[in-house]
């Protein structure tokens, strides 16, 4: 398997960030890290070891980002404003830097991503995509949430709402976003053991709004001894890639 590494000074982030890539060609997948995780933990924890033969047979080629939680959303030395605008500078991150390497990087067409995640995840790989259809046409969630009261209580602005696919889905009326969201791969999935009680309620949340916009969505509950954890994520993905990969 063809693995890099690759470090650059962000001007959005104005920071060095991190990633890996997976692979020599085929879809390009990003791998967003759990809350607080970094760039290497899909590597760790088993994930690219999981969809390893899709990497190898050239179906897919996984770009594993760093994330930067705790200077956002999970930072409670600092005020939810602040983490919002910090969380804003992460999506210019993302899709002014990370989504032009892809590009450059991939010289087989392959231009719109998939994202996938776990847990915390999974919230940015969603996020991402219902904010950016343009660049992404799949996703697969795996037991996440989706929207930030955990994180800011009951605090509310433009930052939270823009990133609570909760929040403004329901609100959303623009038929040229939908129709590109009718137009993706849409996974969204959670276990029903351990530590997956938020992640069922928050999976229900988004399974009806997405009915309620004519999105076509395969959402998935999987059984009682499925627990929020890196072993089931690891059958997740692959299960699932073997379904919507063309």
């Amino acid at each position: 398997m063809n693995v890099e590494y690759h470090k650059w000074y962000s001007p959005n982030l104005n920071k060095e960030m991190e990633l890996k890539v997976y692979g020599h060609s085929g879809k390009p997948l990003i791998i967003f890290p759990c809350q607080d995780g970094r760039f290497y933990d899909a590597e760790n924890f088993g994930m690219i070891n999981s969809i390893a033969h899709f990497i190898e047979n050239g179906k897919i080629k996984v770009f594993s980002v760093d994330s930067i939680d705790w200077e956002s959303w999970t930072n409670q030395f600092i005020h939810p404003f602040e983490r919002g605008k910090r969380y804003e500078q992460y999506h210019q991150y993302i899709t002014n830097e990370v989504i032009p390497f892809i590009k450059c990087h991939n010289h087989d067409g392959q231009s719109r991503c998939f994202v996938t995640g776990a847990s915390m995840g999974a919230y940015h790989a969603a996020n991402f995509f219902f904010r950016h259809p343009y660049y992404f046409d799949g996703v697969i969630a795996l037991s996440g949430i989706y929207q930030l009261k955990m994180f800011v209580g009951d605090y509310y602005d433009n930052y939270v709402y823009f990133n609570s696919p909760l929040h403004f889905l329901q609100n959303l009326n623009d038929q040229n976003l939908i129709n590109w969201y009718r137009q993706s791969k849409i996974v969204i999935a959670c276990g029903q053991g351990a530590w997956e009680d938020e992640m069922i309620q928050e999976t229900f949340a988004l399974k009806r709004i997405l009915e309620q916009k004519g999105i076509n969505a395969w959402v998935d509950f999987w059984g009682f001894d499925v627990n929020h954890d890196w072993p089931w994520w690891n059958k997740m993905l692959p299960y699932f890639l073997s379904k919507i990969l063309d």
